[in-house]
């Protein structure tokens, strides 16, 4: 490295999107306290997640990152992790057979507690207040004391997060994850939608695969790897104090690891070159992510590249697009070719979420045929460029919310009220999040059979 680094390096630098707190040497006693504290992941889960992401990179696999937009405190619960694990894995089920790749399952969960925002404070009447800047940092309530932030919240997190590790290693490890009980979750799903046919012959299809394997002996009881998955955590790394006070030496390499969760990525808003939290993630060993939005230029992203990834490791970066369904077009061909230009080994992921954002009947949603055409886009500009769409990165819940507008249960502005329960962001519900796999997985397969093609003549 050009400097030299520490986990508490990054103090020296500016810093954008930090809490305000009021006593600072509460904040100190906090921070140490958590020093102490166990490790929520550990380093060699995060290596494997780094191996897993290099065969992306390198067009050998693909990316389904999804999650809570902010978790909550108030809504942790066994059931709402289920839930989540359910939806999650029935679309990797649907975009593994559709990608004919493995999938890289990682949850924006156990940690995605603090949330940037565009503006420092809230207005509602006559009142303002400092913002609502996620659960570790204060409250959601629209109150003078609500909206203090509290040191403290910090080891809620801490502790919330390790109660939803647990659960969810559990699932992925004792057999709620078999390949059969998804893929009848799944079929479940498409007897019930409104476009049951059009998802029905690729349903058919799995079906057709399972039965085979079947017969041929291959099943769950004789191959862990189909009543087992690899399952990963991440979340933004905004509050830094946080993040330094998880951040430990592995004994067996030395290095820096995060061990808040397995991947962290830096945001839109925190991503100057020469700021802190660029500072504080070019020293950690872990998978990162990079959201890119419309304002990164070509030579801004190279320059992020250079400090994130020196060694240009595959793996170890993963660009998260973030543009617009109108945007992608005019801005993503341009960092494809200048990142394929200077030979960067990078994951290229779809962030169909937050450029997609809109107002209605006073709502913040996010209409479905917007978030699939910024899809759609981004698959078909790869595929013009030569180079692979290596992932997806959704906000996403289990449970049945009315939060984004269309699906093929058409959900209308009217609607939105109804189930409209986010501590921030809009979300897909269960039901348009596996809408969207199947439909994903038409267009890979499609980009699959037009390859064949190609090289057939």
């Amino acid at each position: 490295m050009a400097q030299t680094w520490t986990p508490n390096s990054w103090r020296q630098k500016p810093i954008q999107q930090v809490p305000d707190y009021p006593d600072l040497a509460v904040l100190d006693s906090v921070e140490a306290r958590l020093a102490k504290y166990p490790p929520l992941v550990f380093a060699g889960e995060a290596r494997r997640l780094r191996s897993a992401l290099a065969n992306v990179a390198e067009g050998r696999g693909f990316l389904l990152q999804g999650g809570d937009c902010a978790e909550s405190f108030a809504e942790h619960g066994a059931d709402t992790i289920r839930d989540f694990f359910r939806a999650f894995l029935q679309m990797a089920v649907v975009l593994t057979f559709g990608a004919q790749q493995p999938v890289v399952k990682v949850g924006r969960i156990a940690g995605q507690f603090a949330k940037p925002r565009s503006s420092g404070v809230e207005k509602q009447g006559d009142m303002t207040l400092p913002s609502y800047r996620g659960d570790i940092i204060n409250g959601i309530e629209f109150t003078e004391e609500a909206r203090v932030p509290n040191p403290e919240r910090q080891v809620m997190a801490y502790r919330q997060s390790a109660a939803t590790l647990n659960l969810l290693r559990a699932f992925a490890m004792g057999g709620y994850a078999n390949l059969e009980n998804v893929h009848q979750w799944m079929l479940g799903f498409v007897k019930d939608s409104p476009q049951a046919e059009r998802y029905r012959k690729l349903a058919d299809r799995i079906s057709e695969t399972m039965d085979f394997m079947k017969a041929i002996g291959i099943t769950a009881e004789n191959h862990p790897s189909l009543r087992e998955t690899d399952f990963f955590t991440s979340h933004e790394a905004l509050l830094l104090g946080y993040e330094q006070a998880l951040t430990r030496v592995d004994s067996t390499s030395g290095d820096w690891y995060a061990t808040s969760g397995h991947m962290i990525w830096i945001g839109d808003r925190t991503r100057q070159p020469d700021h802190a939290h660029i500072e504080y993630c070019r020293g950690i060993k872990n998978p990162l992510g990079l959201k890119c939005g419309p304002s990164l230029t070509a030579d801004g992203l190279l320059e992020l590249i250079d400090i994130l990834n020196p060694a240009n490791e595959a793996g170890r970066l993963t660009l998260i697009c973030r543009f617009g369904h109108d945007k992608v077009a005019e801005h993503l061909p341009r960092l494809i070719r200048a990142v394929e230009r200077e030979g960067k080994k990078v994951v290229w992921s779809c962030d169909p979420m937050h450029g997609n954002t809109i107002t209605l009947n006073n709502y913040k949603t996010r209409p479905f045929e917007r978030i699939l055409s910024e899809v759609e886009s981004f698959f078909q500009i790869h595929r013009a460029e030569g180079s692979h769409p290596g992932g997806i990165h959704i906000e996403m819940t289990g449970n049945d919310v009315t939060e984004c507008t269309g699906g093929a249960r058409a959900l209308s502005g009217d609607d939105l009220a109804d189930r409209y329960h986010t501590h921030c962001d809009p979300r897909l519900n269960a039901d348009q999040a596996l809408e969207l796999a199947f439909l994903l997985a038409e267009r890979m397969k499609g980009g699959r059979d037009e390859k064949k093609m190609v090289i057939n003549g």
